[in-house]
């Protein structure tokens, strides 16, 4: 879907489960099946209360799919297999053209996180620069697990937003 159009919201309800699923399998990170559980709540009213099933979703896993799903989101700046939708906001926020530096500390913070809570540090990056991110990793590893759990999958619902605002016209 990179560079068509915004489907409108009548072609979103018309979509079978499969090509729904097709469209919107990456919305949460490798799990299309929270798109198969949003795609049961239609019609949607508008682009909203599609979101809102998205939201629905996740909010509805118990707390190993919670962690399945936070576990299933790369590390920012890795240069492994991402999703190409993860790729493209990591290449924006320019953390693929990080400096030794900046590189090598995002490195150690990604495992000081992933040690202390148990999955990756998530951040939806839109819009934040290098620093930006670096700045709220080094803030985020002083939380305690109850409140970083809370805020990464704060995070997690506004990539998922951020993401079906992009493929949705308004």
């Amino acid at each position: 879907m990179d560079g068509d159009p915004p489907l409108p919201i009548a072609a979103v309800d018309g979509f079978d489960r499969g090509r729904f699923v097709e469209i919107f399998g990456g919305v949460y990170e490798d799990s299309p099946e929270l798109a198969a559980a949003a795609w049961a709540h239609r019609p949607f009213a508008d682009r909203a209360a599609l979101v809102a099933a998205f939201v629905a979703a996740a909010d509805d896993l118990d707390a190993d799919a919670t962690i399945t799903l936070l576990r299933a989101h790369p590390e920012l700046g890795a240069q492994g297999s991402m999703a190409a939708a993860s790729t493209r906001e990591q290449a924006s926020a320019g953390l693929d053209r990080m400096d030794g530096e900046l590189r090598a500390r995002v490195a150690a913070d990604n495992i000081r996180y992933r040690e202390r809570f148990g999955f990756p540090f998530i951040i939806a990056v839109r819009g934040l620069t290098t620093a930006d991110i670096a700045a709220a990793m080094t803030e985020r590893l002083g939380h305690t697990p109850d409140v970083e759990l809370a805020e990464a999958r704060t995070q997690v619902q506004r990539i998922a937003r951020l993401r079906v605002e992009q493929l949705v016209a308004p």
